[in-house]
């Protein structure tokens, strides 16, 4: 076997292990990274940029129909918005991002990499000695319910998330399984494309991991859209329909039936952990890979496996697994040089954020967007709610609704967690993960005036609801 030798194998070419092994090669070390699908990951050609460019027309069309004097008539064309998707992702041809990754100095490699040993990676007949550090950033992969008859049909009736990113034609039946994010965002995607969608989903509201209220927006969101909910419900079984001019799919659900043509599972992600041989350093395969807030994994001797990005578990977000993968490139490198590893909270080596104020948006209409805690947490922490209604938010839409929380440390006058929910409030979101970030007095926010007209005066309002 042909053995070769670097400093740092990156294991996982998406946005995370080109940003680990950018860090690394800006810290003077040599860097294979390797990947057996696409330069760019699962953002780049199936995940956030795909969605975002199905959703972005169809919400611009919801937007002008709230703005009176403006042409409501014009409706979506779905091969156009299949085209400009199709750009953003070239197609899913990946040769400029590999001429990106030789451009930073790191040498790309496919192939599926398995961990064989301590600094040992082995891709098909190649074997990869780091002699500072190997670094995950495998991402995750759909984790598919438990359902009858789900494994007995036809592939081409199922879509999981990269099938509802890629598809080129409008199904006339559209079945998400699924109230989180991803199912949230592919329903109301296609229903503004002209599917009819029918969303299951087990909670009484989407975005059960949100605050009420966001949830309860997003579905008059969805109904707005065409978009058909089921509550409280669970898929019980699922079969092909028989006799059927073309393939569709019945699901039976408490007591009733939805037929469609096709059926989108999105029921969550798992780490990509299963097939990295991660026994031979005495980890599971399939579980999340534990690190420490610098990014080191944890169980395993020696101090040279690190993990950045989804495999951790700890906040699957494309932007957080970024942030991890810029420390854990800089700390291989600071480790490689013999400096200091800074080990304090919110120092340049530490993930902090990866606990305090982690950014998330829903990019459905209307969006919703969140950072830190969302619901306050025994005595000495206060929900402050209210309305966004303020000049900004009324020359933006007619009828504009919106609404925020904030969570408030009362001890201290610090944010601990906001969330918005409105139109267009993704916008709001980094001035609010700034404060939480930067642990601003509330007394001292009062001194941020916000521009009129713009919907940010909300966060006037915000203070002199709390009291200031």
């Amino acid at each position: 076997m042909a053995q070769h030798a670097y400093d740092v194998v990156v294991i996982g070419a998406g946005p995370v292990g080109e940003n680990a092994a950018a860090r690394a090669v800006g810290g003077g070390l040599t860097v294979a990274l390797v990947d057996h699908e696409r330069f760019g990951g699962e953002c780049s050609y199936w995940a956030c940029i795909p969605s975002k460019a199905l959703l972005r027309p169809g919400n611009l069309l919801a937007a002008v129909r709230r703005m009176p004097g403006v042409d409501h008539d014009g409706g979506l064309d779905p091969a156009a918005v299949f085209a400009r998707r199709d750009a953003f992702t070239n197609g899913g041809d990946d040769s400029a991002q590999v001429d990106w990754v030789r451009s930073a100095g790191i040498e790309p490699v496919r192939g599926h990499a398995r961990i064989t040993g301590e600094r040992e990676v082995t891709v098909g007949g190649d074997v990869f000695h780091a002699r500072q550090a190997v670094i995950v950033c495998t991402g995750s992969v759909v984790r598919m319910p438990s359902v009858a008859g789900l494994e007995q049909l036809p592939a081409e009736l199922v879509w999981t998330s990269r099938d509802a990113t890629t598809a080129s034609a409008v199904p006339k039946r559209l079945a998400v399984l699924g109230g989180g994010v991803v199912g949230t965002e592919m329903a109301q995607a296609w229903a503004q494309l002209g599917a009819e969608v029918h969303l299951l989903m087990t909670g009484p509201r989407p975005l059960p991991a949100y605050p009420e209220f966001a949830g309860d927006a997003v579905a008059d969101g969805l109904r707005s859209a065409g978009v058909r909910l089921y509550p409280d419900t669970t898929a019980e079984q699922v079969s092909e329909v028989d006799g059927a001019d073309v393939g569709a799919v019945r699901i039976a659900h408490k007591g009733d039936v939805v037929d469609a043509d096709r059926l989108l599972i999105a029921t969550g992600r798992k780490p990509a952990t299963a097939e990295l041989g991660l026994d031979a350093v005495g980890l599971e395969p399939g579980d999340p890979m534990p690190v420490d807030d610098n990014g080191l994994v944890s169980g395993v001797d020696g101090g040279w496996l690190y993990a950045a990005g989804d495999v951790t578990g700890r906040a699957p977000l494309t932007h957080q697994g970024k942030y991890q993968a810029r420390i854990v490139g800089d700390v291989v490198a600071a480790a490689a040089r013999g400096d200091t590893v800074y080990r304090s909270p919110w120092s340049s080596h530490t993930t902090t954020a990866d606990h305090h104020a982690v950014p998330q948006v829903v990019f459905t209409d209307p969006e919703v967007a969140s950072v830190g805690v969302r619901e306050p947490a025994g005595a000495g922490q206060r929900a402050v709610e209210l309305d966004i209604a303020v000049a900004g938010s009324a020359l933006h839409a007619d009828d504009y609704a919106g609404r925020l929380r904030a969570i408030v440390d009362t001890r201290r006058d610090v944010l601990l967690g906001m969330t918005f929910v409105g139109p267009d409030t993704a916008e709001l979101l980094h001035g609010a993960t700034i404060a939480i970030v930067g642990e601003v007095p509330l007394h001292r926010l009062w001194h941020a005036v916000p521009a009129f007209p713009t919907i940010s005066e909300v966060w006037l309002r915000l203070l002199e609801e709390y009291g200031l």
